[in-house]
């Protein structure tokens, strides 16, 4: 919105042509969705917590039971946020940031409903399991289908980039459309399973999209993506401002979420944010570095993996004290605040390597 109107008005003032700039409006996109959050934040928590909305997983620390009562489903602040800062200042002629705001609102409403049934049917879990994951396959098939036949370049239509490495491509062919699928299901599975401890998530969360913000740029700029020896996309550069509003979405949400949380962020917020990140790495051929980038993520998933096998092939014995991993510490008499922290060096160390990755090649 604001950007178009600056493309009228700079013809009278010249000073509005800065609002071309992505750098420009992806700044002011991430300080939008910032004060946004601050501003609905308080009235966010007060309606929840006035209808009641609050759900409390059944697996935790019995240390999280003193948490019972703390609105849930927050992530429609942090959708909301996103999605207002995206129109002020995104073009939206750009199909993959049209495509980017799709797949976060979907996923928003999935998670939206599992929310809703988790809270206001008695003993429910949810979605069934297998339905939710029916949804999300559905939508990643959807991406992966319309990437295939109408891709951002051609000549990278069915391609898989390999880290560390430069100028070698993997030609998928039509295993890339399930693979698309795979990706954003794991990333959207992954970032939900680490929405455990107050601010492990979303602090996360912005870490990873402001290293794919980065990415997001250089990758749409010919200049830096020749230099740096990448495959520039042409158009992938106004996802910058989608990932850095979801920093700034991310960091107005962690003043209520850090310990002790005013608010959680439910299935809505994590599992759009994590498809989000998933379609980002997918744009942008980056699919693998998502691995190092979202190292966190990873571990969490791979630790709830490990879990559940090893129960059933020793027959009732756990790997681990509780799963995901962020409660194994837990158990092991970690503080939950500390955890929360470590995790986060550990999540902008991962952010780092794979950001390295662009000059180690």
């Amino acid at each position: 919105m604001l950007y178009y109107l600056s493309q009228i008005l700079k013809n009278y003032v010249s000073g509005f042509n800065i609002v071309r700039y992505i750098t420009f409006r992806s700044a002011y996109a991430l300080l939008t969705a910032l004060f946004l959050s601050f501003i609905f934040g308080p009235k966010v928590i007060n309606f929840l917590r006035k209808i009641k909305f609050s759900h409390i997983r059944d697996y935790v620390p019995a240390s999280h039971k003193k948490k019972i009562g703390t609105p849930s489903m927050g992530g429609v602040l942090i959708i909301g946020s996103i999605l207002i800062s995206v129109l002020l200042w995104g073009n939206l002629s750009n199909r993959l940031l049209v495509l980017s705001l799709i797949v976060l609102t979907y996923l928003g409403i999935v998670g939206f409903v599992d929310d809703y049934l988790k809270i206001k049917r008695e003993n429910s879990k949810g979605v069934i399991a297998r339905y939710k994951l029916f949804f999300q396959a559905m939508l990643g098939l959807t991406v992966g289908i319309y990437l295939y036949f109408y891709p951002m370049d051609p000549s990278l239509r069915n391609c898989l980039t390999i880290p560390f490495v430069k100028n070698i491509y993997i030609d998928m062919g039509l295993l890339y459309i399930p693979f698309v699928m795979l990706v954003i299901m794991a990333a959207s599975n992954a970032v939900n399973l680490a929405d455990g401890l107050d601010g492990l998530a979303i602090g996360n969360t912005g870490i990873a999209f402001l290293a794919y913000g980065g990415l997001a740029y250089l990758t749409g700029n010919i200049k830096y993506a020749d230099y740096l020896y990448i495959p520039f996309i042409k158009g992938t550069g106004e996802l910058t401002v989608f990932a850095i509003a979801i920093v700034g979405a991310s960091l107005g949400f962690l003043w209520y979420n850090a310990h002790p949380a005013q608010i959680f962020m439910g299935d809505v917020g994590s599992l759009a944010l994590g498809g989000a990140l998933g379609l980002l790495a997918v744009l942008l051929k980056k699919e693998l570095l998502l691995i190092i980038i979202g190292g966190v993520f990873v571990i969490e998933a791979l630790s709830v993996i490990i879990q559940v096998a090893y129960f059933k092939i020793t027959g009732g014995k756990r790997f681990y004290l509780m799963a995901p991993i962020h409660h194994h510490f837990e158990k092991k008499g970690l503080d939950e605040v500390k955890v929360t922290i470590r995790f986060w060096i550990v999540g902008i160390m991962f952010a780092l390597i794979g950001l390295s990755t662009l000059k180690i090649r």
